[in-house]
């Protein structure tokens, strides 16, 4: 039975550009680091770098993404630190506190202020925002 996410491995181009991102801009700590790759931490997240040529590194075109965690105030400072650094990708309009960006090989990311509780709690609240035919289930399933 799954327990949680282990870790996630991104593909990128020049890994110092993509340590100098998610370890000087977002924050993450370095854990480990060798000729082609690193291993950085952000809270429970274990990142792994990849690097690997451009023509494998290319970025999705859906909405798949990978969303971080931050608190109502990280999210103001790390907004203000992202701004003008960044591409955004995507407006918010789900509940809470969004800023959609992507990473500089294309990634999709995203700050977000909230939970499943919350999201769940959201549209329980508010019928104009659920999506169609949405059921809810308990922790049980």
């Amino acid at each position: 039975m799954l327990q949680g996410v282990n870790h996630v491995t991104l593909c990128v181009h020049d890994l110092e550009r993509a340590i100098d991102f998610y370890g000087g801009l977002l924050g993450c700590s370095m854990r480990a680091r060798w000729d082609r790759g690193a291993y950085l931490e952000a809270g429970a997240l274990w990142l792994c770098l990849e690097c690997a040529p451009s023509a494998l590194c290319q970025p999705r075109q859906d909405d798949t993404h990978l969303a971080f965690t931050v608190t109502p105030a990280g999210f103001i400072t790390l907004s203000q630190k992202l701004a003008g650094r960044v591409t955004l990708w995507k407006e918010n309009t789900s509940e809470g506190e969004s800023l959609y960006f992507l990473d500089p090989d294309g990634h999709k990311l995203e700050i977000h202020v909230g939970s499943l509780a919350t999201r769940l709690s959201h549209w329980r609240s508010r019928a104009r925002d659920v999506p169609s035919g949405l059921k809810i289930f308990d922790a049980t399933g």
